[in-house]
């Protein structure tokens, strides 16, 4: 049984410490070692490039149809449609009166409802979605369009910046992070997951998936499937508000997670058949490992624990695991650096363990009402 524990305490330890900290690490070395390839370039220069007829949509207020019109890009090549998913306020007639192309009233279905509805009533080659909540740079619009002169190219998101006015939320710091591994992903394979704020997809590459899907995570490892790169353009850029609190974070990633199993499941993503094989290892080591975090930490700390008689190491990174779960609880009353970080990996960490819960207990769901602040 000692063995056993062993092994396993060593597994999930090595695969946490991987997936955090060694990942980035390999993935820096392969884009540098690996020639560059065709339609990996996100650099700014790359806006030259032909920009094809486009939507944006579905935006669902009148400032986000606004900054729509305020794009760098010619109107009578741009279709606006807003889905709205069942409002009850005067969204629909707001966006019409800014000067929505299309408002489509819908009856409460989830926002993947809503974008399958909206994708199908738009007209144009390339479809770009904003978040209701996100405001586009004038030249995002051109950056994205720019990486689809590529035929191969089916998916590409913008970067995010996270506005966190005197927040505790920490996402925003995490999100630098993040970007930094896309953009290397971006250039060897492609990205694994994209962003909801700012992407656009190739018209007849779209996908219409059910209401637990998620563009985000679904179309990057589908389209790979396909023959079809997914790409980071972190010259497209957009700004949108932060969930101001870490408890707000949380219900809002616990909210995201509900639908995982389905996606990583029922959709395909664990089934490494038809990847390419340096984007199979990017979704294993990237979305595989990290959805499997929560388990690993358990079965780590529980091995840790009944190893605890066989000597002095094991009663170290038992220390260092409780000094994490304490370290975490005390980034609510003592807001210093290490803790706040301890506090948002542990809360963020539990989010994915909470979503899959809630899913087991109500199944896959779909709908969701906004974050508290974040408009």
């Amino acid at each position: 049984m000692t063995t056993i524990a062993a092994v396993l305490f060593w597994l999930s330890a090595s695969l946490l410490v991987y997936t955090h900290l060694g990942y980035p690490l390999v993935l820096w070395l392969l884009v540098h070692l690996r020639p560059p390839t065709a339609g990996g370039d996100d650099s700014e220069d790359s806006a030259a490039r032909r920009s094809p007829e486009s939507e944006t949509g579905p935006a669902a207020r009148a400032p986000t149809v606004a900054n729509a019109l305020a794009l760098d890009h010619p109107r009578e090549r741009l279709q606006i449609v807003v889905a709205s998913d069942g409002s009850t306020d005067a969204t629909a007639n707001r966006a019409r009166a800014a000067g929505a192309d299309l408002v489509l009233e819908l009856p409460a279905g989830g926002k993947v409802a809503a974008l399958n509805a909206g994708a199908a009533q738009a007209t144009g080659e390339i479809l770009a979605f904003s978040d209701a909540n996100s405001v586009w740079a004038p030249d995002a619009l051109r950056q994205l369009l720019a990486l689809f002169a590529d035929p191969k190219v089916g998916y590409v998101c913008g970067q995010v910046r996270f506005l966190d006015p005197g927040g505790d939320n920490l996402e925003g710091a995490y999100w630098r992070y993040e970007m930094k591994v896309r953009e290397m992903e971006s250039a060897l394979a492609g990205v694994t997951a994209g962003n909801g704020a700012i992407y656009a997809v190739r018209r007849d590459a779209y996908i219409p998936l059910a209401p637990s899907g998620s563009h985000d995570l679904s179309f990057p490892f589908a389209f790979a499937k396909r023959g079809l790169r997914s790409l980071y353009a972190p010259a497209a850029r957009a700004e949108e508000k932060m969930v101001p609190t870490l408890e707000g974070e949380f219900a809002r990633k616990r909210r995201m997670m509900v639908g995982l199993w389905d996606i990583v499941v029922g959709e395909g993503m664990l089934s490494l058949r038809g990847y390419p094989p340096l984007f199979a290892f990017e979704i294993a080591s990237h979305r595989i490992l990290r959805y499997l975090s929560p388990l690993l930490h358990l079965i780590a700390l529980l091995a840790n624990a009944f190893l605890l008689g066989d000597g002095w190491l094991y009663v170290l990174t038992f220390v260092l695991q409780l000094g994490l779960i304490a370290a975490a609880l005390l980034g609510r009353f003592v807001p210093i650096g290490p803790f706040r970080i301890a506090r948002y990996y542990v809360t963020t960490t539990t989010s994915i363990a909470a979503g899959a819960w809630d899913r087991w207990r109500h199944g896959a769901g779909g709908r969701w009402e906004k974050a508290a602040g974040t408009r």
